[in-house]
Parts: C-alpha cells; structure tokens; sequence
C-alpha cells in the first residue's frame, strides 16, 4: 500500500459536486471527480484515484501539483495550440481586395498568385489564393466571355427581341 497524502481542497462539497454536475468536458469531469472523491473522503490514496479514473498514477500526480500551484482554475484549463502564422500579410490582403474591387480585376487566380508575387514578394500556392479570394474575400473573378468581333448588331438584337428567354412579361 502506498502511502496516504495530504493535500487542501478550497472548495466546499457541495460545490464540487454541482461542477461535476455541469461539466461538459471529460477531462474536466475527471479532473473534478477526483477532487470530489478527495474532499469526500472516499478516497484516501493516489493509487486508488487512477485505478477509479484509469489513470497512471503520475497523471494523477501531475493533476494534484496543477491543483496545489494554481487552483481550480489552472486545474480545469484548457490550452489552445496558437496555430500557424498567415501566409498572406494584411497589407497584401488589403491591396488584394482594392484590386478585387476595381472593374479590371483578374483573369485568373493563376494571376493573382502571380501578381503577389511581383507587387508583394508572396510566393503562395494556387490553392491558399483561391481559398482567401473565394472563401475570405468573398469575391469572384468575373470576366466576360469572349465575343466575336464577326458578329452582326443587328442579327444579336433580333435574336434577343424573339427569344423567349429575353421577353419581359
């Protein structure tokens, strides 16, 4: 058997108990079962503690120590990973944007990593362009469709002025 250790829990009873209660998270909910269980007197060994929760005993130990330095709070928080760093800076994102804007535009997202690359210095890849401008940006390249210089004025007009798509009801 080992040995019994001693450590101070702030909180009432009771108010571990409604923690528990409205715990959502799992690690959470044994973080706070085992300070119950401690301050309940249910259990009196740090072996005891993991073999209920499945737990090695050093997690365990290493939950106690969080506990005894920060309190509750330090116990039950949770850290969030910050991330990766955004390839395209906001200067870019902001001049992108004002070109978006303009009646000129892109031809295709193919030139717009090509003009970042020129205007800015960015060498990102076609995919991370095109999920900033369609996505983030909301924006899409609209450019119209080639016409024949060949064509009649006068037969597109006819055309138009007959088609049931163009008769306004």
């Amino acid at each position: 058997m080992s040995r019994p250790f001693k450590i101070e829990i702030a909180e009432s009873e009771e108010e571990l108990k409604k923690l528990l209660q409205t715990a959502r998270l799992g690690n959470q909910k044994e973080k706070l079962q085992m300070l119950w269980w401690l301050k309940s007197g249910q259990v009196k060994e740090q072996q005891e503690i993991g073999k209920r929760l499945a737990k090695d005993t050093s997690t365990v130990t290493r939950w106690l120590q969080k506990y005894r330095s920060g309190g509750l709070d330090e116990l039950l928080e949770i850290k969030k990973a910050p991330g990766a760093k955004r390839k395209i800076h906001d200067i870019a994102i902001a001049a992108l944007e004002e070109e978006l804007k303009t009646g000129k535009g892109f031809s295709s997202y193919g030139a717009i990593v090509e003009w970042l690359k020129l205007q800015h210095g960015l060498d990102i890849e076609y995919a991370t362009v095109y999920a900033w401008v369609r996505y983030r940006l909301c924006a899409k390249l609209k450019v119209p469709r080639p016409q024949s210089y060949n064509q009649d004025e006068k037969l597109i007009f006819e055309f138009k002025k007959n088609s049931e798509l163009f008769l306004i009801v």
